[in-house]
């Protein structure tokens, strides 16, 4: 590479987006001025029981940053941190919504700075408005027959 060009600075944000929620649009969007791209990788996890399927968590993503050209959604399997090395990025972005979020994410980034040497986590501290939503929350609001519009983007249909 030329002296000249600079790296491209890349963010990836792993999770299982089961489904995609406000709160992890949030993070995406305030990540994304600081990053050349933003990779929204999906993990597979066999162990994991969820509820939608990964195409259609896939195409939500897509539909919900269809404007956006510097968000790029992926798969994949196996470490975290290896899907960083292969796509070549240096960054990982993570929510924090409370206390707990945080002493199991702190736990997760030592053992990926371990693991995969050269990739930093960024955390992000939700906003208020966001703090109390998650995956599994408004899964459980879908399975119970609630209305979890409040807490899905535009784009996230079912």
């Amino acid at each position: 590479m030329s002296s000249l060009m600079k790296a491209k600075k890349i963010i990836v944000f792993p999770g299982s987006f089961d489904p995609i929620t406000t709160g992890h649009v949030d993070l995406v969007r305030r990540a994304l001025p600081l990053f050349d791209e933003v990779i929204i990788a999906i993990g597979i996890n066999s162990q994991k029981q969820t509820l939608f399927t990964l195409e259609e968590r896939k195409s939500w993503i897509e539909n919900v940053f269809q404007a956006e050209d510097r968000i790029r959604v992926d798969v994949f399997e196996g470490l975290t941190v290896h899907f960083c090395q292969k796509v070549n990025a240096h960054y990982l972005l993570r929510g924090l919504r409370n206390a707990s979020d945080f002493d199991y994410e702190k736990t997760i980034s030592q053992l990926n700075q371990i693991v995969g040497d050269d990739v930093e986590t960024l955390f992000f501290i939700s906003k208020p408005e966001f703090s109390h939503i998650s995956s599994t929350i408004v899964r459980e609001i879908i399975k119970g027959g609630g209305n979890a519009k409040p807490f899905l983007p535009d784009g996230v249909t079912f």
